[in-house]
């Protein structure tokens, strides 16, 4: 019952959580757990809503934005998922390559090593996708996040919190301006970025997978997403803690992780050096091969549109040919990036990731708050609608900072 959210929160928990809690909990220690929070809960909103549009009308959330909204939201969500699948996938090749090399490092040469085990990971999630189905993907990423968690968390217990300080964290929001001038932007950073954002959209998939079809299944989809970001929310704070007790100078990619990793083996021993470096990389594969299966799916669906009339499009497929073809592209055309950088292409994903936050929470206003298409039992709730327009307002903050300043707080 609860799988569907477990890949919510196995995916949706990548590098990124773990090089800016990290380095947001060194900033700005306990001060920013209520972020991590609030983060979660607000995803949580946003898939929630999701969720219910997909049970109530039998459509995706692109589907519906594409037959109420017009082509136009086709076409940008297009642009969008390629620019999207390009930037990610590089990054989370060579984020498993540079965590395989420090597993393993057989190579002499670190970059040697970063490109073999980047490919290695990547091909080996193809498989697992291809050849084993829906199922062994779902016990894959179970087994791999079950690691994840149990070293992450060791290491917050190993680095001997205050715990007093951690239930202040969690109870008073504050931006702690007292320990870092940019108090506000990491703050920002931790709240935006907790649990992923383009990847929510596969829930959806997710749950069609498990034959989730029909309102009967709400209750359901809402449990297993309150586990999904609650076990969202206990990573961001087991990093922000782990964070707190160290000196750490940069806070972005996987490299960043290596040199968390380095450090922790300073304070706490070798020992637990090696034991978060074994969660570190399960974080990003587990985020790679859910990339791998899920977004696929989203590409599938904009054809499948594409090529329908309206209300006559089939069912997305992961055996579809389509779908395949999706697969074999995101997990080889971003080895490129093993071996070249492309600032343009990051800045391009930066500012769409900016914007497809707030566009998803004001589709689900709309689209959620409208009788006719979803029935009055499923409308909006007045404090749903209040807190969708408080996420909108957020991410619309935080997307103008990303913008203006250049530092992804978002994506």
């Amino acid at each position: 019952m609860l799988m569907p959210g477990i890949l919510v929160a196995a995916t949706g928990i990548g590098v990124g959580d773990l090089a800016s809690a990290g380095f947001a909990g060194s900033k700005l220690g306990y001060t920013v757990l209520w972020a991590v929070v609030a983060g979660a809960f607000f995803k949580f909103v946003i898939n929630e809503g999701l969720a219910r549009w997909q049970l109530a009308t039998g459509q995706t959330l692109l589907e519906g934005a594409v037959l109420r909204f017009g082509r136009a939201v086709q076409w940008f969500f297009l642009v969008y998922l390629l620019i999207w699948s390009w930037a990610v996938g590089s990054a989370l090749i060579n984020a498993c390559g540079l965590a395989g090399h420090a597993l393993f490092p057989v190579f002499g040469d670190a970059h040697t090593g970063k490109i073999f085990w980047g490919i290695a990971h990547s091909l080996v999630a193809v498989v697992l996708v291809r050849l084993g189905g829906f199922q062994l993907f779902e016990k894959a990423m179970a087994a791999t996040l079950i690691m994840t968690f149990a070293s992450v968390i060791a290491t917050a217990l190993a680095s001997r919190p205050d715990w007093s300080g951690i239930v202040g964290g969690l109870m008073v929001p504050r931006i702690a301006t007292d320990r870092a001038p940019d108090a506000a932007q990491w703050t920002l950073v931790v709240m935006g970025g907790v649990g992923g954002t383009l990847t929510m959209l596969c829930y959806g998939y997710w749950i069609r997978e498990q034959g989730r079809r029909g309102p009967e299944f709400l209750r359901t989809c809402r449990i297993d997403l309150a586990v999904s970001y609650t076990m969202t929310a206990v990573f961001g704070i087991a990093v922000v803690i782990i964070g707190s007790g160290l000196d750490l100078t940069e806070g972005r990619g996987a490299g960043f992780i290596l040199k968390l990793a380095d450090r922790l083996g300073e304070v706490l021993g070798r020992p637990m050096k090696w034991i978060f470096l074994v969660g570190a990389w399960a974080t990003i594969f587990n985020s790679l091969l859910g990339v791998w299966q899920a977004v696929p799916y989203l590409f599938a669906d904009f054809w499948r549109l594409f090529r329908a009339r309206a209300g006559n499009a089939p069912a997305v497929d992961m055996r579809s040919g389509v779908y395949t073809v999706y697969l074999l592209a995101l997990a080889t055309i971003p080895m490129l990036g093993l071996w070249f950088s492309f600032v343009t292409i990051q800045k391009a994903y930066s500012l769409l990731g900016a914007v497809v936050m707030p566009m998803i929470a004001l589709t689900l206003l709309i689209l959620n708050g409208r009788r006719d298409l979803v029935g009055n039992a499923y409308r909006n709730h007045p404090a749903t609608i209040a807190i969708l327009v408080g996420v909108l307002l957020f991410f619309i903050y935080a997307a103008y900072l990303t913008i203006t300043t250049g530092r992804d707080v978002v994506s």
